[in-house]
């Protein structure tokens, strides 16, 4: 079929909307008709080359990164099966998680859905299936799609472990949050930090991820829920996801900590920053109190490799740093158990999404969240 979709052909270019041809679905495929599509930052991290394909997976797959189909928060409808599909029909409500769950492999099995196997292939951009694709321009040319996904198009082809069936009775726009950002951010408190009641967690960055961050902590009892960034209206925003206090920096928030804790500091600091960068690790870390953790959620320009981190004071108060991954979520148990919260009024996403925005308004979208004009901007089709 043909169908259109955002395309980068490199780095550092706008994104391209134009037609695409569509393959039907292959063994282990479905075909979904997307509803939305967050506009998430790993795919700016795309653009800018913040996530870069590595050597190793090219020569592996034979496939270059580029040109890719942006997108991989997404939702829909299932609308063709491809042969020997056995957990999903047409008509089939589903979010797509931008890591598969093959539900086999080491990981998967000892319950840990967000580093399965799969995930080595996010950026090589082919299906998991049988690494072709399925995308292609109009006159022919291979398409990638982004982790696995590629749902800045109506309409995409996907591996069935890339789909998690849901209730018909939620909004699918409001669905496709949990794909990446909210179940990142709530996992980032939840899993990745282990918030305990009556904590006090420090929330770096409001984005999509930092506010399901902050709601994640809220919903795990947190004492106090310190809410950090620049952008005034996004502190505001915070207390209506469950900050109890915000810092427009981290050296006010420090401060902040020191004062609500009478000198004993965090519990849990979480960074989720638009980019991680080397020198504001020990900045978090110094908010944090002996045997503590500081997680760092927030993605880095691939090949960056230097930290500015107090070894003595790691090793000698006991704090713990730590990195996470789609929150270091299970998707299959997760994704369906956020939406219950949703569904009972405990979850924000409604809120979460500050602007709409068509297809062929993408660039304007991620104008807006470089611009700090967004918590989450949503395209829907």
């Amino acid at each position: 079929m043909q169908t259109r979709a955002a395309i980068v052909w490199e780095q550092n270019k706008p994104w391209h909307v134009e037609d695409i041809e569509l393959d039907d679905p292959k063994a282990g495929e479905v075909k979904i008709k997307l509803a939305a599509s967050g506009l998430c930052h790993s795919d700016e991290h795309i653009l800018t080359g913040d996530m870069v394909l590595s050597p190793e997976v090219a020569a592996l797959t034979g496939v270059k990164q580029f040109p890719i189909i942006g997108g991989h928060e997404g939702a829909g409808e299932v609308v063709e099966v491809g042969p020997g599909v056995s957990t999903l029909k047409e008509g089939d409500h589903v979010v797509l998680s931008f890591i598969p769950a093959c539900g086999r492999c080491s990981s998967c099995a000892r319950g840990r859905q967000h580093l399965c196997d799969l995930g080595a292939f996010l950026l090589a951009g082919r299906q998991v299936t049988d690494m072709t694709a399925r995308h292609h321009t109009a006159d022919g040319v291979d398409l990638g799609i982004m982790a696995c996904a590629g749902t800045f198009a109506p309409y995409t082809v996907v591996a069935e472990s890339s789909c998690v069936k849901i209730d018909d009775g939620v909004p699918l726009d409001k669905a496709a949050l949990v794909g990446c950002g909210v179940t990142t951010g709530w996992g980032s408190a939840v899993n990745a930090a282990d918030v305990r009641a009556g904590e006090t967690v420090v929330v770096i960055g409001l984005g999509g991820i930092g506010m399901g961050a902050v709601q994640g902590a809220a919903l795990a009892g947190a004492r106090h829920v310190l809410a950090v960034d620049p952008v005034g209206w996004k502190r505001d925003k915070a207390a209506e996801f469950g900050a109890t206090h915000t810092a427009a920096s981290m050296e006010e928030a420090t401060a902040k900590a020191g004062e609500l804790t009478w000198g004993a500091m965090a519990d849990k600091a979480i960074l989720c920053t638009g980019v991680a960068t080397g020198d504001l690790i020990q900045p978090m870390m110094n908010m944090v109190t002996k045997g503590g953790r500081g997680v760092v959620t927030a993605v880095a320009p691939i090949h960056q490799e230097d930290v500015k981190l107090n070894l003595f004071d790691l090793s000698m108060q006991r704090k713990e740093l730590v990195g996470c991954i789609f929150g270091n979520a299970n998707p299959r148990r997760d994704i369906p158990r956020l939406l219950r919260l949703y569904q009972e009024g405990r979850l924000k996403l409604d809120e979460m999404i500050t602007a709409t925005y068509t297809l062929d308004e993408i660039n304007q979208g991620y104008q807006d969240m470089r611009d700090g004009k967004n918590i989450r901007g949503l395209i829907t089709f």
